[in-house]
């Protein structure tokens, strides 16, 4: 996703210069450049990038601690730097919020694909999540309609079509959703519900 808002935090001042001009003259936005890892998580909370690209040995906070924190909030993707091949990190990154992982001295050839692989897998598992809370919420919302409409039938010895088009009938009257009319139904007494229809 070239125009990408990125973090930077690596401790080598000159890395982060040549990791700043290879990323700029592609066109992504370098919208912080830090040092340590309490800076950074300054500069992530307020900058909300599209991409954090930090090195796993960072001082103050290092980068699998970070990728905890942005995982908190879920700001933005990880993708993680290393200076060598390590059995631990890559086992804990593989545990964390880390969307990509390379290995420096890291090269175009190799960070433009992982930067555009961390930000779709990021922005997938953003919309995943979307769509089960979506889910849960129409489960929610289900089930309290068929309580009220349980309670329509019951009450006023009503068919289940019948109680239904009640319910729906209230919703477009009083201009509410089916949720908050069986919600309302559900707070009534028996004698408020005799007097619906």
């Amino acid at each position: 996703m070239y125009g990408a808002r990125i973090v930077i935090a690596d401790s080598d001042a000159f890395y982060r210069q040549k990791l700043y001009e290879m990323l700029t003259k592609t066109g992504y936005i370098i919208v912080a450049q830090e040092g340590d890892g309490l800076k950074a998580i300054q500069s992530i909370q307020n900058m909300q990038p599209d991409l954090v690209i930090v090195d796993a040995q960072l001082p103050g906070k290092n980068g699998l601690e970070l990728a905890k924190i942005i995982e908190e909030d879920k700001i933005a993707p990880v993708l993680l730097l290393a200076s060598y091949h390590q059995k631990e990190i890559i086992h804990q990154a593989k545990e964390s919020w880390i969307f990509a992982y390379l290995v420096k001295p890291i090269n175009e050839a190799n960070l433009f694909p992982a930067i555009e692989i961390a930000i779709a897998k990021y922005k997938k598992l953003i919309e995943l999540e979307r769509e089960v809370i979506r889910l849960k919420e129409s489960l929610e919302t289900r089930k309290v309609v068929e309580r009220a409409k349980g309670v329509l039938m019951q009450v006023l010895n009503l068919n289940e079509e019948t109680a239904f088009k009640l319910l729906r009938t209230q919703s477009m009257q009083r201009r509410l959703s089916m949720r908050q009319i069986a919600e309302l139904i559900l707070s009534f007494d028996i004698e408020d519900l005799k007097n619906i229809q």
